[in-house]
């Protein structure tokens, strides 16, 4: 049995020149929320390999159809803008099966679940917060997004979707660091934990004794964001040694 499952193109957005996502029918292609699955085209002749794939987050919940890519294109990037130019119906591959460990079922219980984000890292957020799961973990649920450009702040009927599923529960805080943007935060996320700022914002302590810190996006992000909670003593999380902070890693 082939490892790749064919996939059809059935939908694409254009949020801004670098960021795109595509819907892909794949009904074999099993994953949890959070995961990363694998998307492929053929590999250029004289290559060694016949596929040519990279890692992507499901952005979509899991028994939910089709799946969805959250992407940046890399503009010399081998396979990112050959992605970016699919039209529906067109073929895509992918991995049978997902892989990665920054899933709900990987944390330990706390009060409140911090969802850090820095661009695409929003991705597998959207797929976690679309599942009954953290809802059930977690008395509060803070999704940060942090970009550069206002514009760059997507999936807002999502997000708005969430809230309005549940009130009370959800809190949504939007950042940008080069641009005034209405409604929106300014500046980093490690600075506006160190600052205050950000528990201002969402109305909630980010605090060892009361919270989990899911960390996703760029490694300066992820980095200065660890730092930044281990002042607070919240300390990485691991399954031998439970811990505050759980990181996935975009670049």
């Amino acid at each position: 049995m082939s490892k790749w499952v064919q996939g059809t193109v059935v939908g694409r957005r254009r949020w801004t020149d670098r960021l795109h996502s595509l819907q892909v029918a794949a009904p074999e292609v099993t994953f949890v929320a959070g995961q990363f699955g694998r998307l492929a085209l053929p590999a250029p002749p004289g290559s060694k390999e016949d596929m040519l794939g990279r890692p992507y987050s499901f952005v979509n919940a899991p028994g939910t159809a089709p799946h969805e890519f959250y992407f940046v294109t890399v503009p010399e990037g081998p396979l990112s803008p050959r992605l970016a130019a699919l039209m529906p119906g067109e073929s895509v591959w992918l991995l049978r099966t997902a892989n990665g460990f920054f899933s709900v079922g990987e944390l330990p219980d706390a009060a409140a679940l911090w969802c850090l984000s820095t661009g695409t890292g929003l991705g597998p957020f959207l797929s976690i917060l679309r599942t009954p799961d953290p809802w059930a973990r977690f008395g509060r649920v803070v999704l940060v997004h942090a970009v550069r450009h206002g514009d760059e702040l997507t999936y807002g009927d999502v997000i708005a979707g969430i809230a309005a599923a549940r009130p009370g529960a959800f809190t949504y805080v939007p950042m940008v660091s080069r641009e005034a943007h209405p409604g929106a935060l300014a500046g980093r996320i490690p600075d506006a934990i160190r600052d205050g700022r950000l528990e201002s914002r969402a109305g909630l302590a980010l605090t060892a004794e009361n919270a989990h810190a899911m960390l996703c996006g760029n490694p300066a992000m992820v980095d200065d964001t660890q730092t930044a909670l281990a002042a607070r003593g919240m300390r990485r999380h691991r399954r031998r040694e439970p811990g505050h902070v759980t990181v996935e890693t975009y670049w």
